[in-house]
């Protein structure tokens, strides 16, 4: 029986597959199961920034995507499209393998075919299809951004910006704002916002599989309007060796509009997985010497873990034009763009620190919030200014590549 792809503004489908056997004999299927819908091939696996080129204008009804020739490459794209929104992926497994498959489906995926494949499970897959389009659609809420905080090195203010943020996207308007501190072993929201609550994210963690609305209520703190989930008060065991934060970040995405994850770094499973998760990566450092060295092996990190440059935004903490490298003299070292800075405002973050609350808006660094978060919502655009300190390239000579 040849079934139809439910009605969509934008209905054609792509298979991604260096696998040319396999991407000819599911073409053949799709022929025969799909006649209506057009169908396009990628022979090998995009990179994550150039995914949404790579699948072309507008995006495809459905994805089959190859999880078999390059596991580890295929569970990024996976996640990349999932977090994008807009497209159903039907990952392409070969034997039955119920672990790999439950991966799978975790990661994002809609529905699996094992090969060989078989025109009943062609079917079958684009019956459960039609079966949650409707759903989709008319949810009416599409799932909160978040926003990934990660420091380059300790003590570059990197839970400072995200606490602020946080407030700030509050005071321009989103309705449901949480501020999640993600750092399993030093988290330090709680003394920043001089808050305590007998949970943590391991306790929605650990809960993953039953969390609903009510489970959730008691694991956050409101502070202003924010929605606050803490880090675990005492070292737990086994924390070191959390790998997925994908849980509690799915399921509030379900119910918030905006999201600020704080990091401990961007080393480590648990942090790579919170990146890929991300819509932007906010990598935080200052201006001096040290902090630039370790934002630079931090990017070669990501890198090399492919989480793709285009949702990292470098972002320079207490900036002073005085002290250390100007904004684009940091640019043309780290080989990328500097985002956005953040003023030197020593009184007005340690009043807000004493006080448990964030520095006013009329403040250095009150403002300088309000235009982060005016750049990362499209709003603003910043001003640059030229440099003479390019003498100081030399002294990443060492350990820069060009990109």
């Amino acid at each position: 029986m040849q079934r139809e792809a439910p009605s969509s503004a934008s209905r054609r489908a792509v298979v991604i597959s260096p696998n040319s056997r396999m991407a000819d004999e599911l073409g053949g299927l799709l022929q025969a199961h799909l006649s209506s819908v057009p169908v396009s091939y990628l022979r090998s696996y995009p990179s994550p920034r150039d995914l949404a080129g790579a699948l072309g204008g507008s995006a495809p009804y459905v994805v089959f995507l190859d999880m078999v020739t390059e596991r580890e490459t295929a569970l990024q794209l996976l996640g990349e499209m999932t977090r994008a929104g807009g497209v159903n992926v039907i990952a392409l497994i070969h034997g039955n393998e119920p672990d790999f498959i439950l991966r799978c489906l975790r990661a994002g995926a809609a529905d699996f075919l094992i090969h060989p494949f078989t025109g009943d499970q062609i079917d079958a897959a684009m019956g459960k299809l039609a079966r949650l389009q409707p759903v989709a659609e008319g949810s009416g809420k599409e799932p909160a951004k978040i926003y990934a905080v990660m420091p380059a090195k300790g003590a570059c203010g990197a839970t400072t910006v995200a606490c602020h943020l946080a407030f700030q996207w509050k005071r321009l308007g989103a309705n449901k704002v949480l501020l999640a501190d993600l750092d399993p072993l030093t988290g330090t929201l709680s003394f920043l916002l001089k808050i305590k609550s007998t949970f943590s994210f391991l306790d929605a963690l650990n809960r993953s599989h039953e969390l609903d609305q009510d489970l959730w209520a008691p694991m956050v703190t409101s502070v202003a309007g924010v929605d606050v989930m803490l880090a675990p008060e005492l070292m737990v065991e086994g924390t070191q060796d959390l790998h997925d934060p994908a849980p509690v970040l799915d399921f509030a995405r379900q119910h918030y509009d905006v999201i600020v994850a704080d990091a401990g770094g961007v080393y480590g499973d648990w942090n790579l997985n919170m990146a890929r998760l991300s819509t932007e990566l906010l990598l935080v450092t200052t201006n001096e010497l040290p902090a630039l060295q370790a934002a630079q092996r931090a990017l070669s990190y990501l890198d090399t873990n492919r989480i793709g440059r285009w949702k990292i935004k470098l972002l320079v903490n207490r900036y002073h034009r005085d002290v250390g490298l100007s904004r684009e003299v940091i640019g043309t070292a780290l080989h990328t763009d500097v985002f956005d800075i953040l003023p030197s405002d020593y009184e007005a973050v340690q009043k807000s620190l004493m006080e448990g609350k964030p520095a006013p808006s009329n403040t250095s660094f009150g403002k300088g919030i309000a235009q982060l978060a005016d750049r990362l919502g499209g709003r603003a655009e910043p001003s640059k200014k030229s440099t003479s300190l390019g003498g100081l390239l030399g002294l990443f000579g060492r350990t820069s590549k060009s990109s």
